[in-house]
């Protein structure tokens, strides 16, 4: 038997009418009447071979019809082949009554099967009755061959009759040269189909009436093998359909693992950058770093963030094309799922959010140590200046071959210098403190601001030393003190203050300062102004010491007391005075001009705080807008999910529209910054919450798109109407109070309100379907998923298995041989790839376990 006839199943309440119909229409198989010699010659011819057929499969055939079934061990052992059931054991005796034991087990059998034998008894094929023969081997043909057969409803032999219109109704010709076609027909079935050659061509076209029951016979076989071959192609079809979605999934899994893997990568590399707080050493350095973070935020991230949300939607789209083809969720590798990707992100913003302000803080720290140093500096410039040679000179001893008036002179010059030196005490200090301040602030080249302010402090303090000894020493000679000049005294005395408040004077003028708003450049300016108030009462002082000196070349030329030109107390000059008074009043409008165009360039970033926060304040807004107004888009349109898809795009494309003005708010921002602007009272909005804004807004509305376009894919792989999409959106809406989410007392309500009748335990079981991750709440897609659950046509494993049962005839593995022949070349190499080897008694070397297989389908994924 075919594999198409072994699993045909027949009912013992079975009625034969049509067969019943047929063979009264033929004459009753009367043990008086004889066949036609031309009819009989067929028959036996045609149900020889259709015997032996089947009993091939047993190992054995049959020679003669009407002798080699009269023991009934044969006849029993066709039935068992052609219906694959075990009969009564055989008489093993060679006795008539055994022999006829037997034939009455097989007839017997033959009635079981609701078959009614007319006129046919065991002793007759026992004694070799060819007629009976004939007619009882015609019996088991039409209930085991053709008593199936149907097409549109006909009877068994009008059914065969319409088949074969219907194959040969394309063939032009068909009924030219009728024994060639035949022959050919009959020799090509032989070979590729294995339909043994049943009659000759020349038994059929040179006999005015074939034998129907020997033409039907044969036909019957031409009509299993195309049947059989059809059914096979039909479960070739679903088996390539359902591989065909197996791949599909499994690229795209793969796809996400690539594109989660990347991305987990590029988080892993950037993470150890935004952390390394390592300041560099120069503001240069420090601004490239600022820079580098610039680039970062506005060409690196952005494509990463977009690449994050298609992730997302990736995901999305896979779970529902899983859903709906009825496989189980996609689980992705270690590491690599949406949350896993989500808190990288979330650690990756963590880290990030503070490196900016770490960067500006470090600036501005730099930028005060720029300061500070250069400001050390010039201090220590000028008090080193001022210290040369002060050494050597308290070192001389040259009040030992001094004169009385040399020596008292050498006294006053050591007043003078004394009160010179303690003037300069402040210097030091500032100096002293100012390095403290650059070791606080970690300056770079600390060693050697250490070093010279060291050098200084040792020298003052050997200065000082240096100082008393000197002292001590003139104190110890006697008459220094009384012709010392008064005047020489004074103007020194006067002078060196004076001096020193000049030297001040010129340092503030100056002084370079860091200002980063209107009032502290206004501050400055006011101590400006009442510097330049003082100036009179300076200029007093000036005249007076000028007045002292003139005073003493009055004394000299009216007593005529020739002067040597040195005044022995001071190196000061009234030249020196004038020439540093010029100075200073040359200094004043300099420092004037400076402070009005740091006016100017504080108005000016003035105007940037107000062109940034003009722009912020509307952005900011806008973007909240954009926000609420997406979040209730797939509540508040009405229409079919195509209008609402429409809608939204124009969203996104108003959107895409609107990143000029965000491209130009970064603009102002980068000038903002590269102004050293760390402030502005005029926007509660920072550029990082644009950013952050802005990203949200691209991600949701993208999210919302893809959510749209899963409902569309949900609607049209169930099958349901846009009518029955809004009756649920509408249900769903009702009860939305947490925008695009219910909570499971509102889905409750709304399933109530659906018709359903709940109770706990029901109840229960629906919210692990909507919610397996119990996270308390039922979204729109689990909610239509829900209702269009039970609607859905998928595909099983059980019907996977069916169709590559019928592929392999009927057998429990396949061959590879099979699978080449039946499957597409890449469906097949698929298959082979994949399937395991079937271990299994008298099972070739190339089976392989397609049950097995077909479970795994549906079974979780490798990836």
């Amino acid at each position: 038997m075919t594999a198409v006839e072994t699993q045909m199943t027949y009912s013992n309440s079975y009625t034969i009418h049509h067969e019943e119909t047929y063979m009264t229409q033929e004459e009753d198989w009367d043990r008086d009447l004889l066949l036609d010699p031309a009819w009989e010659k067929q028959q036996r011819k045609t149900f020889t071979a259709w015997c032996n057929s089947h009993l091939r499969k047993a190992g054995t055939q049959i020679e003669n019809i009407e002798e080699d079934f009269r023991n009934g061990l044969k006849l029993m052992l066709l039935l068992e082949v052609i219906s694959g059931e075990r009969l009564p054991k055989p008489d093993k005796g060679k006795m008539r009554f055994h022999k006829i034991a037997n034939v009455n087990k097989a007839l017997d059998f033959i009635c079981s099967k609701g078959v009614k034998l007319v006129s046919i008894g065991a002793e007759e094929i026992v004694d070799g009755n060819v007629k009976m023969t004939l007619g009882m081997i015609w019996t088991i043909i039409l209930r085991f061959a053709i008593q199936d057969i149907s097409v549109e409803e006909t009877s068994a032999k009008e059914g065969l009759l319409l088949w074969c219109q219907r194959k040969t109704a394309p063939y032009r010709n068909v009924n030219d040269d009728p024994i060639g076609n035949l022959n050919t027909a009959f020799e090509v079935a032989e070979k590729f189909l294995d339909i043994p050659k049943m009659l000759d061509a020349e038994d059929i076209v040179n006999t005015p009436k074939p034998d129907e029951k020997a033409i039907m016979t044969y036909v019957s076989c031409f009509y299993h093998a195309f049947a059989g071959a059809e059914q096979a192609e039909t479960a070739a079809n679903r088996i390539c359909k359902v591989l065909a979605v197996n791949q599909e999934n499994e690229k795209l899994m793969e796809e996400y693992e690539k594109l989660a893997s990347e991305l987990l990568e590029w988080i892993r590399r950037t993470i150890p950058w935004l952390e390394n707080r390592v300041a560099e050493q120069t503001m240069r350095a420090m601004q490239q770093k600022l820079e580098d973070f610039r680039d970062y935020r506005r060409v690196h991230k952005p494509p990463r963030v977009q690449e994050k949300c298609q992730l997302e939607i990736n995901f999305n789209t896979l779970q529902t094309k899983l859903r709906l083809s009825n496989r189980p969720a996609f689980m992705p590798s270690e590491g690599k799922m949406v949350s896993d990707i989500a808190n990288a992100w979330k650690g990756l913003e963590q880290v990030e959010k503070g490196y900016e302000e770490w960067l500006l803080t470090e600036i501005r720290r730099l930028e005060r140590l720029d300061h500070l140093a250069e400001k050390f500096k010039q201090k220590c410039a000028m008090h080193e200046a001022w210290t040369a040679g002060k050494e050597d000179l308290l070192s001389q001893k040259d009040y030992e071959s001094a004169s009385l008036m040399e020596i008292r002179a050498l006294m006053r010059k050591h007043e003078a210098f004394e009160s010179d030196l303690a003037a300069h005490q402040d210097r030091v200090e500032q100096i002293a403190a100012i390095a403290q301040e650059l070791n606080e602030l970690d300056y770079h080249d600390a060693a050697t601001v250490n070093t010279r302010c060291q050098g200084i402090c040792d020298q003052w303090d050997n200065l000082g030393t240096l100082t008393q000894k000197r002292r001590d020493a003139l104190e110890r000679v006697e008459k220094l003190w009384e012709t010392i000049d008064q005047l020489y005294l004074e103007f020194a005395k006067r002078a060196a203050p004076f001096n020193n408040w000049m030297d001040g004077a010129m340092e503030d003028l100056q002084d370079m300062f860091i200002v980063h708003s209107i009032e502290e450049i206004q501050s400055l300016i006011t101590a400006h102004d009442q510097f330049k108030a003082t100036l009179p009462e300076a200029d007093k002082e000036r005249m007076a010491t000028l007045g002292i000196h003139n005073e003493i070349l009055k004394i000299a030329q009216t007593y005529g007391i020739k002067l040597s030109g040195i005044n022995p107390y001071t190196n000061l000059t009234p030249q020196d005075i004038s020439t540093k008074w010029d100075t200073v009043k040359h200094l004043v409008p300099l420092r004037d001009q400076m402070l009005q165009e740091e006016v100017a360039r504080q108005q000016a970033n003035e105007r940037l705080r107000r062109q940034f926060a003009a722009q912020a304040n509307i952005i900011g807004p806008w973007i909240q807008t954009k926000m609420e107004e997406i979040s209730h888009v797939s509540v508040d349109i009405a229409g079919s999910l195509e209008e609402q898809m429409n809608s939204l795009k124009q969203y996104e494309q108003n959107i895409i529209n609107y990143k000029s003005n965000i491209d130009k708010l970064e603009g102002d921002h980068q000038l903002i910054q590269e102004s050293l602007i760390f402030d502005n009272k005029h926007t509660n909005y920072t550029m990082e919450h644009i950013r952050v804004g802005w990203e949200q807004l691209l991600t949701t509305i993208a999210r919302t798109i893809n959510e749209v376009e899963n409902q569309i894919l949900t609607r049209d792989a169930k099958g349901i109407s846009q009518e029955q999409l809004n009756e649920f959106r509408a249900s769903f809406n009702h009860f939305d109070r947490r925008n695009g989410m219910m909570d499971p007392d509102d889905f409750r309500a709304c399933l109530i309100s659906m018709g359903y009748d709940l109770g706990e335990v029901e109840f229960a079981r629906i919210m692990t379907l909507v919610d397996p991750n119990n996270t308390g709440v039922v979204t729109f897609q689990a909610f239509i998923d829900f209702m269009t659950r039970e609607t859905a046509e998928t595909d099983t494993a059980e019907q996977v298995m069916a169709s590559f049962k019928i592929l392999a005839s009927d057998k429990n593995y396949i061959t590879v041989e099979e699978l080449r022949r039946e499957l597409p070349p890449e469906q097949a190499e698929y298959c082979i790839s994949r399937m395991t080897r079937f271990v299994g008694p008298n099972s070739p070397t190339d089976a392989l376990d397609y049950i097995s297989f077909s479970s795994a389908l549906y079974g979780e994924s490798d990836l």
